[in-house]
């Protein structure tokens, strides 16, 4: 039975290093419904992106060496020029100062490696409805 209302997919950008786990969690995600806007391996291009579209994607999602001082200053130009998008970390770095800078930044959420298509889909869930 359908209810005549049509569920709007939630928007995705990729920044990432060339990292093959997080090619396959947006496969993923896209077979799960959502819809994959961008994806990009520097900031750079992730901004250059951005500005390009019409509508911002709801969530970022980011893997990048979050080690580098240049990095870590070129997410707060990002968080400064794209306040509305949702930002989620992916990462093997399980420091809690690099976590705590990552959030401070105003990343919604920090995922490991090793977390699945479904672990990605629960956080971006809650953090879209939020």
């Amino acid at each position: 039975m359908e209810t005549g209302i049509a569920q709007q997919k939630i928007t995705l950008a990729f920044i990432n290093e060339k990292s093959p786990i997080l090619d396959l969690i947006s496969d993923g995600l896209t077979a799960s419904g959502f819809e994959v806007t961008f994806q990009s391996e520097t900031i750079e291009d992730g901004l250059f992106q951005l500005a390009s579209l019409k509508e911002l994607p709801e969530v970022c999602i980011i893997d990048l060496d979050f080690y580098d001082n240049q990095i870590i200053s070129k997410l707060q130009k990002l968080r400064a020029k794209y306040p509305t998008v949702k930002l989620i970390s992916h990462s093997d770095i399980d420091n809690e100062k690099i976590g705590k800078t990552l959030l401070d930044i105003g990343f919604s959420s920090c995922l490991l490696v090793g977390c699945d298509v479904d672990d990605f889909r629960r956080v971006i869930d809650k953090i879209v409805t939020l």
